[in-house]
This record gives C-alpha cells, sequence and structure tokens, in this order.
C-alpha cells in the first residue's frame, strides 16, 4: 500500500516540474516626468518680504508649510502662480507658474493678470 502512494506523489510532483510556469501580465508602460521648467526667476519677486508679496497679491488661495519653507498658491483663470518663501523674515526664493514661461519657470503674463485681479479678502 505504501508504495503505489508514492509512485501516485512522485508522479504528481514530477506533473508540477513538468509545468510550464505562467508567464507575467506585461508591465503598464511608465509615464514619463515631463521636463522641468527653465531655470530662472522674475527678479522682481525674489527676496520681496511676504507682507509686499500679500500686498501684491492678496492671500494665497492656499499655503503650505514643508519644515522652514512655504509654499503660496495663487490660482487664476488661465495659470497658477507659486512662490517658495522662507527666511528670516519670510522671503521669496523662487517662483514658477503653471503654465511655464517660454524662458523661465514663472511666466509674466500669468503674473501681471494675477496681480490686476481683484483682492482676495478671504
Amino acid at each position: 500500500m505504501i508504495r503505489p502512494l508514492a509512485l501516485f506523489a512522485l508522479a504528481l510532483m514530477l506533473t508540477a516540474c513538468a509545468a510550464k510556469p505562467a508567464t507575467p501580465p506585461p508591465l503598464a508602460p511608465r509615464a514619463s516626468i515631463p521636463p522641468a521648467p527653465p531655470r530662472g526667476e522674475p527678479s522682481q519677486y525674489l527676496n520681496m518680504a511676504a507682507s509686499g508679496l500679500e500686498a501684491a497679491f492678496g492671500r494665497p488661495d492656499f499655503v503650505r508649510q514643508d519644515g522652514i519653507t512655504q509654499m503660496w498658491r495663487y490660482d487664476g483663470q488661465a495659470c497658477r502662480a507659486f512662490f517658495f518663501l522662507y527666511g528670516q523674515p519670510l522671503t521669496v526664493r523662487h517662483v514658477e507658474t503653471l503654465p511655464h514661461g517660454e524662458k523661465s519657470a514663472a511666466d509674466s503674463v500669468c503674473l501681471t493678470a494675477l496681480r490686476i485681479a481683484p483682492a482676495k479678502t478671504s
């Protein structure tokens, strides 16, 4: 009785080894990272104090604090502006817009439109 059982188990193991492994499904294509925006900021905003930025653009639509850095976002009809501030006193160190400018990370047309927009009070 033990022999037929052992032969059956051996046959089962050989069958399992002979089976072809399933091929894994193809990987989904990865989205490519968009190119970095061109370097450079509009000089009139670099080193601007937080109070000056708020006077020029009003209250930001969104503020994020990451350690010692704050990101202020302003939303317009056709674009968004991102101001990165840090230091004591809190000052602008980097500016970007979406969409980016042709020759810098910030589009001056976007920034002008956001400055002209009515001041936000809430």
